[in-house]
């Protein structure tokens, strides 16, 4: 039984002997302002605050305003390029992937001329589109997780019509066959993803004869109703049936999937949580009929396919840099390794190490880095 010393050799080794592989992702667009807030303010300066830690601390200070008012500051740290789509683009780029992306990234007056915030995203990638303008996101960050504050509007502009309209079906149809990896993320947010997919599965797939494998995340569907995903869920099965359909999960979001489609995956055991989360993934990938369910709590990864399952212990740290995308970075981690035909664990030790660097760096990884880091892991970074 490979250790996971072994299984991050393995991977930093298939890493440097792998080509650079193609992928097309989309389509969502966000800009990210990073939030700190102000517990108690020392000075009147930008940073003469000590921070609220915890998000329990948060809801604390916000409970106790309940019947009265309060006031509570927040302090914009940064400014940067988000999105699920654009930082799973981003990552897949800097580990070596030739990306096109396609989303809403354009400026507010012009909705396909790139936003000036994204100039970073076309610089790292071959190919970026913006079809429209981006939405917001209040990230508040805490160092137990982050509150994720959208204002969605823009992005429901994107749909499978206005892309066709602004990119071209043929020009849709060229990239998808050309590409090895096909990413599509934040359904909860787009109102349009659903149309996205049934236009591939009509007017895409049965056009081409090389059909990518496809990477889905959902994208924290707490709101949505139960009747919204079961209905996303079945078109991920009918995708299925055209090429091979990876869904990933963080584990409130596997959670809240196995109760929908009524699977006992996290039913109170003396399991161990790789168990609980290898048992979970087998499972809803029965049920959903897909390639691969893979499931990525704090702690590490676990997944399935209908030969395998795997989990792969993570490096934790307790003082991140940055935590806001780091779901996205495991995902363009795992995606990247499964497009070069790695076995799941080796998958699974590459969405870790991906996110495990971007949290401590504040910047998604290049190749060399995420190499280097994986060869560090038998020496136990743990912090």
């Amino acid at each position: 039984m490979p250790t996971r010393s072994d299984i991050a050799l393995s991977a930093a080794a298939a890493l440097s002997r792998a080509a650079q592989p193609t992928a097309l992702v989309g389509f969502d667009g966000f800009i990210d302002e990073i939030i700190r807030v102000v517990d108690t303010r020392h000075t009147m300066s930008h940073d003469g605050y000590t921070s609220i830690a915890t998000i329990e601390q948060f809801a604390a200070r916000v409970g106790s305003a309940a019947g009265k008012s309060t006031n509570i500051e927040l302090v914009v740290h940064e400014e940067r390029f988000g999105g699920n789509g654009p930082l799973m683009a981003g990552a897949l780029a800097r580990l070596g992937a030739h990306v096109t992306f396609i989303g809403a990234v354009g400026r507010y007056d012009d909705p396909v001329t790139l936003h000036p915030l994204y100039t970073e995203l076309k610089n790292r990638c071959h190919t970026v589109i913006p079809v429209a303008p981006p939405a917001h996101t209040d990230a508040l960050e805490f160092a137990d997780g982050k509150l994720m504050l959208g204002k969605p509007a823009n992005v429901q502009l994107v749909t499978w019509d206005r892309l066709k309209s602004i990119v071209g079906l043929d020009a849709l149809r060229t990239s998808i066959e050309s590409s090895s990896l096909l990413g599509i993320v934040n359904w909860t947010m787009l109102g349009g993803v659903e149309s996205i997919w049934q236009g591939l599965m009509a007017e895409v797939f049965p056009a081409i004869t090389a059909r990518p494998r496809i990477f889905i995340d959902l994208s924290d569907p707490a709101k949505r109703t139960d009747e919204d995903i079961r209905r996303a869920l079945g078109l991920l099965t009918k995708m299925s049936t055209f090429t091979p359909v990876t869904l990933g999960l963080n584990l409130a979001e596997a959670e809240r999937i196995a109760h929908v489609v009524g699977v006992s995956a996290f039913a109170a055991s003396s399991a161990t949580l790789g168990q609980t989360v290898m048992h979970a993934a087998k499972l809803l990938r029965e049920k959903l009929q897909l390639n691969t369910v893979v499931i990525h709590p704090r702690e590490g990864a676990g997944g399935a396919t209908a030969t395998d399952s795997a989990w792969f212990d993570g490096p934790f740290t307790r003082d991140p840099k940055l935590s806001t995308g780091a779901g996205d970075h495991f995902n363009g981690g795992f995606a990247l390794a499964q497009t070069l035909n790695m076995n799941l664990a080796e998958c699974l030790a590459v969405g870790c190490a991906t996110s495990g660097v971007y949290v401590r760096d504040a910047l998604s990884p290049s190749r060399e880095r995420l190499i280097a880091f994986l060869r560090e892991l038998p020496a136990g970074i743990n912090g």
